[in-house]
């Protein structure tokens, strides 16, 4: 007979979320885990599955008034008393569960002032953070918003270290991205083992991956039709405008049904795992 493989929960936490769950994260003293909704984060205790403690509670008495809800959330890799969560308005903010057993009350407030010039009637809906992960070493975080990933040193509130844009051509195509909801996806992002690269998804099955000591960018495309097991991936190059050269893709012609939202790298070697809608691509460093 063909081997089976299922899944069987050994535990089931419920009863504690009214919105889609977006976030977990267990917690480095491995005995607690968050989970977070829209409006709320709850603290549960890995053994206690009937119960959890609500650390964070963003919900207004009105619900006319709300302006923001939260979109990610993450344990510190090292201090068990930090977390991190973003928002749909661009802001990310650091709770230390030690200064009180609420969180509502952040201690570091992370922002990037807008630029007034470039503002447009997208801007509020591109700034959404959609991903936020801290670096292994604890240092930094990394936040994804619509058209870029930034750096953010933990001990620096006021603008990120590193600003790196995925797909700005498609800031000409947002109106058409909003008609076709696409402008309202949520991209992940992750780190490599040593925090010296980042990756993240894009449109037409490409994922980004960039360094971060050479400055160094790259566009892959996982696919079925261009990529063959154990095959090297071709660098792909997208063509914003004027004259295209051969290897490139016109930026008219990407399909925006294909999108790779979910990334992971392993946490010791250059392998990453990358979601394509329902395929699921897994790549080796071939230095290895």
């Amino acid at each position: 007979m063909d081997l089976m493989v299922e899944a069987n929960p050994r535990r089931i936490f419920a009863n504690a979320h009214t919105y889609h769950i977006n976030s977990i994260s267990v917690n480095s003293d491995h005995e607690t885990y968050l989970s977070a909704d829209d409006l709320r984060i709850n603290l549960w205790h890995l053994e206690i599955t009937d119960r959890s403690f609500n650390i964070v509670d963003i919900k207004p008495a009105n619900m006319e008034e709300l302006t923001e809800v939260i979109t990610a959330a993450e344990f510190h890799p090292h201090q068990c008393n930090v977390l991190v969560y973003s928002s749909s308005k661009g802001t990310i903010r650091l709770c230390d569960m030690r200064s009180s057993a609420l969180c509502d009350r952040h201690s570091k407030f992370f922002e990037e002032p807008e630029d007034p010039s470039s503002r447009s009637f997208f801007s509020e809906i591109i700034s959404s953070v959609s991903d936020v992960k801290f670096s292994h070493s604890g240092r930094y975080m990394m936040t994804r918003d619509y058209l870029s990933v930034k750096v953010w040193d933990l001990n620096m509130e006021s603008r990120p270290v590193e600003t790196h844009q995925v797909h700005e051509y498609l800031r000409s195509k947002l109106c058409s991205l909003y008609e076709n909801d696409c402008i309202f996806d949520k991209f992940e992002c992750c780190w490599n083992g040593c925090d010296s690269a980042i990756m993240t998804g894009s449109y037409n099955n490409f994922f980004r991956m960039f360094d971060r000591t050479t400055w160094r960018d790259v566009t892959l495309e996982a696919s079925r039709e261009n990529s063959k097991p154990r095959a090297s991936l071709k660098p792909r190059r997208v063509c914003a405008g004027g004259k295209r050269k051969k290897d490139e893709v016109s930026v008219d012609s990407l399909d925006f049904s294909k999108k790779i939202l979910h990334t992971a790298w392993h946490p010791a070697e250059n392998i990453i795992a990358v979601a394509a809608t329902n395929n699921l691509y897994i790549f080796q460093d071939k230095a290895n």
